[in-house]
């Protein structure tokens, strides 16, 4: 019975989440939608996204139920707990504009520019699973948060379910921005459809 309540109140945080999902992921999952291509590519594509997405959050939330306690006690046990401290101070760098004074590595540049290249060539349907499965990379507290809580179930199947009803509550909203953003491109200028 606790696995049950502890599955249900993953999908209930996902639901919760999926607002913060839309506004931070959303953007990404969007430009899926927004691909030239027919509807039934796009439908396609936006339908592999998900499932890579809900596939690597199994797999990381099942190494982590794996993993066990043992790594969050080394991390509290060290000086590593100083790097959500330092992670706010890289944000709030962000929010103030400060990385464009920063000088930027030539061969991380290369490397970005020749990914994008790369990915921007894929079909619609490949750029979804591309992108589904390296969706757990970005940084997101609530889904670093989530993986934490599948590190503490010590049991690699059970950290599997509790990501995977985490995902699954993230989806109908983040679902219906996507499919509602050709409609706003159609409706709204360029200008108004960015700050939205």
């Amino acid at each position: 019975m606790d696995a049950v309540h502890t599955t249900l109140g993953a999908l209930i945080a996902g639901l919760v989440t999926s607002v913060h999902c839309v506004g931070m992921c959303g953007p990404i999952a969007c430009g899926l939608a927004s691909m030239p291509a027919t509807e039934a590519q796009r439908l396609a594509s936006i339908s592999a996204y998900h499932g890579a997405r809900l596939t690597s959050y199994a797999i990381i939330g099942g190494i982590c139920g794996a993993i066990g306690k043992q790594p969050l006690k080394w991390f509290f046990d060290s000086p590593a707990v100083l790097l959500p401290w330092v992670l706010v101070a890289i944000l709030i760098a962000f929010g103030l504009g400060l990385e464009k004074k920063l000088p930027r590595p030539p061969a991380l540049m290369r490397f970005s520019t020749r990914m994008r290249f790369k990915l921007g060539r894929l079909s619609p349907v490949r750029s979804g699973l591309a992108m589904g499965a390296l969706t757990p990379l970005l940084p997101c507290g609530p889904l670093y948060l989530l993986f934490g809580a599948a590190l503490l179930s010590g049991f690699g199947l059970r950290g599997a379910e509790f990501a995977l009803a985490f995902g699954l509550g993230t989806v109908p909203l983040l679902w219906l921005a996507q499919h509602q953003v050709r409609h706003l491109q159609k409706r709204l200028s360029p200008a108004t459809l960015g700050r939205v």
